[in-house]
C-alpha cells in the first residue's frame, strides 16, 4: 500500500466493525453481491474463527429502506448523477495510487429450488429461498470454526439463493483445488435445507417459467400484477425484498411499456408456428451452409411493429450487414474521418478536450490521417474521437472543410514516421507534406471516401489500381450484400424481467495487484466473455419451449432495457423527459446489460527521460484502433472527470455508465449522502450497469480499522454447468489465463465490433462445436512493429515454433527495475500508442478448438500456453493432475468430442417419450429433465457425452455440517424413550444372555 493516506488495517478493527455495523445500523449497510472482496479478505486479514459471521453479503445493493415511487424519483435522477461522478472523482483521488495488492479471488453461484411431484411427475419453483437461505447462514455462523464454509445470499427470484465461499481463494496453486471442493460443500449444505420433494439442481433457466400460469409455483401465484403486469407469470414470484419489485416496475416505467422479449423459437418436424411460414434455405430454420442464425437481440422494435410479439427477424453469421447493421440502417461501427485542412500552410488540426479547447498535444493528427469518432447530436458540427478528445468538422464561418467522412476500411497514408516504444508509429518527422495522400503513389481522394461494411479483417490501402473505387453511403440501399430479404422466424415471446434475472449464472470477481493491472485485465476479459459463454452454453429451454438459442445473456438484456423507444432509435413522437438522462432522447444502442462498449486500458510512456520531457501531454493516449463502436456518454460527466484528472479512456468508461439513470431511490438516502465519503450513488448505476465484464473501484474506508479492498474486475458471461467439476474446470480456466496474460505479458484485443459479432454468434445454437468467433491471430508483444502501416507481422510464437531461439524486442526501451515492478508487462504498457488506424491481420475467425488448441505456426491456442504457465511456475503434481483433468475438458468441448449443456438438454427433450416433436416441452418432459439434471449434478447419473470419462463422486447430506456434542439436559420422558429403543437392540439382548 503506497499512499500514505490509508490508515492500518488490524483484523480486530475490520472484524468488529462489520460485526458490529451488521448489529447496531443494519439498516443502513449496503453491500454489492459480486463485492466478493469484501469477506474475500476475511481469512487473509483475520482468524478462521471469527471469519464467517463477520459479514453477510446481500444481493445486489440491498438496503433494508423504503423506494420511492417512480414519479418522485425522477425529481432526484439528476442529483444522484452528479453526485455519483463526485463520489467516483473523490474514491479514485483517494486510491489511484495503491499498489501491490496481491491476487484474491472468488466465485458465484446460483441456485434454482424447485418442487418436485414424483407421483404425477411435475415440477415447479419453490417459493422458499429465503427460508432456505436464513436457515444455511444461521448453520454456518454456528460453523464459524470450519476453515471452509459458504455465504447464503438473496437473488431477485423467490426460488433462487446465491452461494459463494467464505473466505477468498489466494493466488497459490493450491487453491485451485479448493474451488470444486467449496462448490461441492455448497451443494451438499444446500441439499440439508431442502425439503424431501425439492430439488435444486445447477441449470441456467427453470423451463416452466411463464407456461404453466397460476400454477407455476408453490405456493401458486396468480399472473400478473401491479409491478410487471405481465401475461405469463405473477408478481408473487419475484424475491419479496423492496428492491427487487421496484426495480422490475421502474424498468417497466421508465421504458414506457413492459419489457419485450422474443427469442427464436426451435423449429422440429411438427413445429405448428412453421408450418406456414416461409424460411430460408437450410435445415431446421438456419441461414444454410456454414453460417449461424444470429438472434440480433436488443433490436427488434421494427420487426415487432411489423410482425407482432409472435415472430423474430433473424440474421446470418455469414452476412456483414447482419452484423454491422441495425434495423435502421445505422452503423455498429463508429465513422472515419480524413484529416484534410484546406488552407495554405495548414498541416493538420489540434485536439480539443472539449469544444474550442485546444489542446497543443504532440501528437495532433496531421493532414493525410485518419480518425475515428461520431458526430455529436447535441453538438453540430463536431466529433468525438475514440480517444475523447474533439475535432471541429469545418472553420467557424463554414468555408474551410477540415474533415472528410471516409470508408471503414481505409488507412492513412503519411511517408513517414518516427516510432515509439515497440516500434508503433506516432509521430510524423517535420517535413511531412500537406496532403500526402493525395499525392503519395497517385492515390486519389476518391479511393478513401465511404465505401461499403464489411467484416473481414483489415484491409491494407488500395493501391493506385484501385483508385476509381466509387462513392457509397452505408445505408442498407447501397450495400452489396445478398438479396433483401428478412429471415423471420417463429418466436418465444416473454414480457417481464423474471424471464431474464431468473436465469442462474457463474462469475468470478479478481483483485488486480493496481489500477493498471485492473483496466488491463478488463479489456482482455471482455474479449473472452463471448468466447466462454458459448464453451458454457446452457439455455435451450424458455417459457416450456425449444429455443434456438443456446445462452440466457440476450434474454436477460431485454428483460432489463429500460430505454425509452427514442433511445432504441424511435423518434418519431417521442417526447422530451428533462429529468432523463439526456432527457430521454439521446440515442443508446445497447440495453443496460450487454457487452462493453469501450476498452479502458491505457498504456505509458517510453523512451528517454528527454524523449518522455518532450511527450509531455501524452500520458492521456489510449489504445484507440479497437474502440471502434459508438460510445454514448454523458457530455456533462465526462468534463467533470476530465477537469478532475481523470484520464480520457476511464473518464469515457465513466461518463458511459452515466448515460443511465438509477432506477431504484430510497427515501432519506439522496441528498443525505455524503460524496467525500461514500459511494451510494456511483454504485446505485455502477451496479445496474450490468455489462460482460464490470470494472470496481476499491470502496471507501470510513474508519481506520476497516478493511482494504483493492481495484477488482468482475467477469460475468459464464453460463450455470450441471456439475461442480464442470463449473471448477471453467472457473480455474479463467483464473490461470490472466495469469497467463499477465506473465507472458500477451493482448487479446480485437476491435469491439468483433466482440459484439462474437457475442451474437455465441447465442447460436451448437455455436461451441460450429462457429466460428473472431480472435486476435498475434498475442505475443509486438516483434516487428506492425498496426497497419505497412510492416509485414511476424509473430512471436512463429519465430520460436520456426526454431529461432534468439528473440528481441527492437525499439523497446525500458527501465529494468520498472519492468520488474510493472502490473502489466513492461512493454504491453507501452505499445498501445496508436493513432486510430487498423492493425493488420491482427484478427481472423477461428473455430472454437483453433482458439483453444491453436492455429498454424503464428497462435499456440490458450490451453498449450496455460500448460506452459503451468511448466513455467513448476506447478505441483497434484494440482497439475485435477488441472489437466479440466483442461482437457474444455479441449473436447471445443472440439465437439462432449456437448455442451444446452445441446444434450435438447437432446434429451427431443428423444423423450412424451415428446411430439412440436418443440413444446410438457410437464412430464421438464419432471425428468430437471431430475436428470439433479442426477448429474449429484454424482449419481454418468452421462460421458457431457463429461466423457469423469465420473462425479456422489453428494449427499452426510458430513455437510459438523455434529455438536450437546449436554442440554432432556426430560424423563425422552430419555425413557432412547433406552427402549436401544435395550431392546438384539446386540444389547445378547450381551445380557451371556452375563
Amino acid at each position: 500500500n503506497t499512499n500514505k493516506k490509508e490508515q492500518p488495517r488490524t483484523p480486530e478493527g475490520f472484524l468488529a466493525r462489520n460485526f458490529g455495523m451488521a448489529k447496531r445500523n443494519r439498516n443502513d449497510r449496503r453491500y454489492t453481491t459480486s463485492d466478493i472482496f469484501l469477506f474475500l479478505l476475511l481469512l487473509h486479514t483475520a482468524g478462521f474463527n471469527t471469519c464467517c459471521r463477520a459479514l453477510t453479503l446481500t444481493m445486489g445493493l440491498l438496503k433494508v429502506g423504503v423506494p420511492q415511487p417512480w414519479e418522485k424519483s425522477k425529481k432526484n435522477l439528476r442529483y444522484i448523477r452528479q453526485a455519483g461522478v463526485r463520489q467516483f472523482v473523490s474514491t479514485y483521488n483517494r486510491v489511484k495510487h495503491l499498489k501491490g495488492d496481491e491476487l484474491l479471488w472468488g466465485d458465484e453461484i446460483e441456485y434454482g429450488v424447485f418442487t418436485v411431484d414424483h407421483e404425477n411427475k411435475k415440477i415447479r419453483l419453490s417459493l422458499r429461498a429465503k427460508e432456505v437461505m436464513d436457515e444455511l447462514n444461521e448453520k454456518e455462523e454456528s460453523h464459524a470454526h470450519r476453515v471452509e464454509g459458504c455465504n447464503w445470499v438473496p437473488e431477485y427470484g423467490g426460488w433462487m439463493v446465491e452461494a459463494t465461499p467464505n473466505r477468498p481463494y489466494s493466488g497459490y496453486t493450491t487453491d485451485l483445488l479448493r474451488v470444486e471442493r467449496n462448490m461441492r460443500l455448497r451443494r451438499k449444505r444446500l441439499l440439508t435445507a431442502l425439503k424431501e420433494n425439492e430439488i435444486a439442481p445447477t441449470v441456467s433457466t427453470f423451463p416452466l417459467l411463464g407456461a404453466m400460469g397460476d400454477d407455476g409455483s408453490v405456493p401458486p401465484t396468480k399472473v400478473g400484477g401491479p409491478v410487471t403486469l405481465s401475461d405469463y407469470i405473477g408478481d408473487g414470484i419475484i424475491n419479496p425484498h423492496p428492491r427487487f419489485g421496484t426495480l422490475s416496475a421502474n424498468i417497466r416505467k421508465r421504458r414506457g411499456e413492459k419489457v419485450n422479449i422474443r427469442v427464436p423459437l426451435f423449429r422440429d418436424v411438427n413445429t405448428p408456428e412453421f408450418e406456414n411460414l416461409a424460411v430460408a434455405p437450410g435445415s431446421n430454420g438456419c441461414c444454410g451452409g456454414d453460417s449461424l442464425q444470429l438472434w440480433r437481440y436488443g433490436k427488434g422494435d421494427v420487426s415487432r411493429e411489423k410482425y407482432g410479439n409472435g415472430y423474430v427477424v433473424v440474421g446470418c453469421s455469414t452476412s456483414s450487414r447482419d452484423e454491422l447493421v441495425n434495423e435502421f440502417g445505422e452503423s455498429a461501427t463508429l465513422e472515419k474521418w480524413l484529416v484534410d485542412v484546406k488552407c495554405e500552410g495548414c498541416k493538420g488540426l489540434f485536439y480539443r478536450s472539449a469544444p474550442n479547447v485546444i489542446v497543443p498535444d504532440a501528437d495532433w493528427p496531421r493532414n493525410g490521417d485518419i480518425v475515428v469518432g461520431s458526430e455529436i447530436p447535441d453538438i453540430p458540427g463536431w466529433i468525438r474521437l475514440q480517444n475523447g478528445y474533439y475535432l471541429p468538422l469545418e472553420s467557424d464561418d463554414g468555408k474551410v472543410q477540415f474533415l472528410r467522412k471516409v470508408s471503414t476500411t481505409a488507412h492513412a497514408s503519411n511517408p513517414e514516421k518516427r516510432r515509439l516504444g515497440a516500434a508503433t508509429p506516432l509521430f510524423r518527422s517535420g517535413d511531412t507534406q500537406v496532403d500526402p495522400i493525395l499525392k503519395a503513389d497517385g492515390v486519389s481522394l476518391s479511393s478513401f471516401l465511404e465505401d461499403k461494411l464489411s467484416l473481414e479483417p483489415p484491409q491494407p490501402a488500395p493501391s493506385s489500381s484501385q483508385a476509381a473505387t466509387a462513392v457509397m453511403t452505408e445505408t442498407p440501399s447501397s450495400m452489396e450484400v445478398e438479396e433483401a430479404r428478412e429471415n423471420v422466424r417463429a418466436a418465444i415471446h416473454m414480457d417481464a424481467m423474471a424471464f431474464g434475472m431468473g436465469c442462474c449464472c457463474l462469475q468470478i470477481t479478481f483483485q488486480a495487484e493496481d489500477i493498471d493491472e485492473s483496466r488491463f485485465m478488463y479489456d482482455q476479459l471482455a474479449v473472452m466473455a463471448p468466447i466462454m459463454m458459448a464453451l458454457t452454453a446452457s439455455t435451450p429451454v424458455l417459457r416450456g419451449r425449444i429455443a434456438d438459442i443456446d445462452c440466457r445473456w440476450g434474454i436477460i438484456s431485454e428483460s432489463v432495457d429500460d430505454r425509452t423507444p427514442a433511445e432504441r432509435g424511435r423518434l418519431d413522437g417521442s417526447v422530451e423527459q428533462p429529468e432523463l438522462a439526456g432527457k430521454g432522447i439521446r440515442r443508446l444502442y445497447k440495453s443496460r446489460y450487454d457487452c462493453i462498449s469501450t476498452y479502458i486500458y491505457q498504456g505509458a510512456m517510453n523512451g528517454s527521460d528527454s524523449m518522455r520531457e518532450s511527450l509531455k501531454g501524452m500520458q492521456n493516449r489510449v489504445l484507440n484502433m479497437y474502440n471502434d463502436i459508438p460510445v454514448p456518454i454523458d457530455e456533462e460527466s465526462y468534463q467533470l472527470l476530465r477537469e478532475a484528472g481523470v484520464d480520457p479512456a476511464l473518464s469515457q468508461h465513466i461518463a458511459h455508465l452515466f448515460v443511465r439513470d438509477p432506477l431504484v431511490v430510497f427515501e432519506g438516502a439522496v441528498e443525505e449522502v455524503d460524496d467525500e465519503t461514500q459511494t451510494e450513488h456511483f454504485e446505485s448505476i455502477q451496479s445496474t450497469n450490468w455489462q460482460s465484464v464490470r470494472w470496481k473501484p476499491p470502496p471507501p474506508r470510513n474508519n481506520p480499522n476497516d478493511p482494504h479492498i483493492g481495484w477488482r474486475t468482475e467477469f460475468r458471461s459464464m453460463e450455470m454447468q450441471l456439475t461442480d467439476f464442470e463449473n471448477a474446470a471453467f472457473t480455474v480456466f479463467i483464473v490461470l489465463l490472466t495469469r497467463v496474460i499477465l506473465t507472458f505479458d500477451l493482448n487479446l484485443y480485437v476491435p469491439l465490433s468483433r466482440v459484439d459479432a462474437n457475442m451474437q454468434r455465441a447465442h447460436s445454437r451448437d455455436a461451441c462445436a460450429k462457429g466460428k468467433f473472431f480472435f486476435r491471430r498475434h498475442m505475443a508483444p509486438l516483434e516487428e512493429g506492425d498496426d497497419g502501416f505497412g510492416i509485414e507481422y511476424t509473430s512471436m510464437f512463429s519465430k520460436v515454433a520456426n526454431g529461432q531461439s534468439e528473440i528481441k524486442s527492437p525499439g523497446t526501451v525500458v527501465d529494468e527495475e520498472e519492468k520488474k515492478s510493472a502490473s502489466v508487462g513492461a512493454q504491453r504498457r507501452f505499445t498501445p500508442f496508436a493513432t486510430g488506424s487498423e492493425e493488420e491481420n491482427s484478427y481472423e475467425e477461428m473455430t472454437m478448438a483453433e482458439i483453444m488448441m491453436g492455429k498454424g505456426d503464428y497462435f499456440p491456442g490458450l490451453i498449450p500456453l496455460i500448460y506452459a504457465y503451468l511448466d513455467h511456475i513448476n506447478c505441483d503434481s497434484a494440482t497439475l493432475q485435477r488441472i489437466s483433468q479440466y483442461l482437457d475438458l474444455i479441449q473436447k468441448r471445443a472440439t465437439g468430442e462432449l456437448v455442451t449443456p444446452a445441446a444434450w438438454m435438447r437432446n434429451f427433450i427431443r428423444n423423450h417419450n412424451d415428446y411430439k416433436g412440436d418443440s413444446v416441452v410438457t410437464d412430464e418432459i421438464a419432471y425428468d429433465l430437471m431430475v436428470a439434471c439433479k442426477e448429474i449434478g449429484e454424482g449419481t447419473r454418468h452421462v460421458p457425452e457431457l463429461l466423457g470419462d469423469i465420473k462425479i463422486k456422489p453428494i449427499t447430506t452426510t458430513g455437510a455440517f459438523d455434529t455438536k456434542l450437546e449436554s442440554k439436559q432432556m426430560n424423563n420422558d425422552q430419555i425413557l424413550d432412547l433406552l427402549r429403543r436401544y435395550t431392546h437392540r438384539n446386540s444389547f439382548t445378547s450381551f445380557e444372555n451371556k452375563v
